[in-house]
């Protein structure tokens, strides 16, 4: 009976530590197998900082970014309009390489601030017109700063040569004029990182430009 016992002892022993084993198996192989359940393709996509890095204008932005957008907007439009009637018209070398780099410069920032609006869920327009550049105030002084009136467009496409020249040097340093002190704004007042460096590139390209002109004007 006592060999009988101690085999029994034995083999309840050997029963449990097999079970045991199951037991310390089973939770190695959860460990194993829980850091790649955890992982989804969506998860990675929506990993931090991925969406902020595909949008236009990354970070937060004000009410002062959203207007400086849709008001220069309008306003660089209208400069491609002047810049367009010197095809044919003008005369000076000067005139016609700031008309290539006006060009060049506020088409595509134009199509980024339309980008920036759009992200930001902000319409394009200000109400000051339509947007589309065919509102440009009543005057200098009327809707934004440095706008031609209907009467100052028409004056220079009507004007050829020396007479062009001289009318959109003068007609352009107060466009530009307008711009700065709009990006000016937006350096004190905007929030936005990106739309902040477009003010700050506005500032430092048109001011050198009115300089040009300028230079135009001292010598027609």
């Amino acid at each position: 009976m006592r060999a009988f016992a101690h085999r029994a002892t034995r083999a309840s022993v050997l029963v449990g530590a097999v079970a045991a084993t199951g037991l310390l198996l089973t939770a190695c192989g959860a460990d194993d197998t829980a850091p790649s359940a955890s992982v989804s393709p969506s998860a990675t996509a929506a990993a931090p900082g991925s969406a902020a890095s595909q949008a236009p204008a990354p970070g937060p932005f004000n009410d002062a970014d959203v207007m400086f957008a849709q008001m220069m907007i309008p306003h660089h439009e209208q400069a491609l309009e002047m810049a367009r009637l010197a095809d044919g018209r003008a005369e000076d070398p000067g005139v016609k390489r700031l008309v290539a780099a006006i060009e060049r410069a506020q088409d595509p920032e134009i199509r980024t601030m339309r980008a920036w609006l759009k992200g930001w869920g902000r319409p394009e327009s200000a109400g000051h017109g339509d947007g589309s550049g065919s509102d440009h105030g009543g005057g200098h002084g009327s809707g934004m700063a440095g706008m031609m009136s209907e009467q100052d467009m028409k004056d220079l496409a009507a004007a050829k040569g020396k007479e062009f020249d001289r009318a959109f040097a003068e007609l352009m340093i107060a466009h530009h004029e307008g711009a700065v002190a709009m990006a000016e704004e937006e350096r004190s007042k905007g929030l936005n990182p990106t739309a902040k460096k477009l003010a700050d590139d506005v500032v430092r390209t048109q001011s050198a430009e009115i300089a040009e002109l300028r230079k135009v004007l001292d010598r027609l």
